[in-house]
């Protein structure tokens, strides 16, 4: 009698029996409320996978205002302050009910092109993302539209 073997068994190095749910889920953050939704949906499935959750803001890079002296860096970092504050308010308040693991990251620059860096720097198995409320989104394309077409993970847009 022949014995079967499991793809990923031990001894190969690709896939590991009983890990195969998310280990890192990233979701994109920017102060609205599509993106707030999208954290809260992204830190359930990262509670119930036992997984980090990383929440990733990427401050604009506003060539124009850095063209009339404006200190855009200070106000965007101003806000990724305020949304940490705002995490780690929410974290505080579930924290009897239940714990989960998760990191902070700025970034600056194209969110798309930041929120994809971090994601394939931290080995992410999902991206979630709000939905954009920008008309001008239709004719450029979102950056939920431009996760989902790069392919490159499982991307959940939430509304």
């Amino acid at each position: 009698m022949s014995e079967a073997t499991t793809p990923g068994a031990q001894g190969d190095s690709g896939f590991e029996l009983g890990t195969d749910g998310p280990l890192v889920i990233a979701v994109g953050v920017d102060g609205s409320e599509s993106s707030w939704r999208a954290a809260a949906y992204a830190a359930g499935l990262a509670r119930r996978q036992h997984a980090l959750l990383a929440v990733v803001y990427v401050q604009p890079w506003m060539a124009m205002a850095a063209g009339l002296g404006t200190d855009v860096r200070s106000v965007t970092s101003e806000i990724a302050d305020e949304l940490v504050a705002e995490i780690r308010e929410a974290v505080e308040r579930v924290k009897d009910i239940y714990t989960i693991r998760w990191k902070f990251l700025t970034r600056h620059g194209d969110a798309y092109a930041e929120l994809a860096k971090a994601a394939d720097e931290l080995g992410a198995d999902a991206v979630v993302v709000g939905a954009s409320q920008q008309a001008g989104h239709r004719l450029v394309g979102s950056v939920a539209m431009r996760l989902v077409r790069s392919g490159r993970w499982p991307v959940t847009v939430v509304p």
